[in-house]
């Protein structure tokens, strides 16, 4: 999870990814913060996470950023 953490606060540092739940809810993240946290995430992890992954509670938290990427890893790796 330090690498999903880095890469949050590489692209918009200042919030407590550790303890925040409503990232998107509350706009602290806007669309194009979260093309560039996908963009970093498919790069990083060698994942593809698609469009239909673009909904609200998988980027509303860094746990579940760090579950979406889970997902995709263990899909790639069957």
């Amino acid at each position: 999870m330090n690498t999903i953490q880095e890469i949050l606060e590489e692209i918009h540092p200042g919030i407590d990814y550790a303890n925040e739940t409503a990232l998107i809810d509350d706009g602290l993240l806007d669309s194009f913060n979260v093309i560039a946290i996908v963009t970093e995430l498919n790069t990083r992890f060698g994942i593809k996470i698609s469009i239909s992954d673009l909904e609200p509670e998988n980027f509303n938290s860094m746990q579940a950023i760090h579950a979406l990427v889970e997902r995709h890893r263990q899909e790639k790796n069957g």
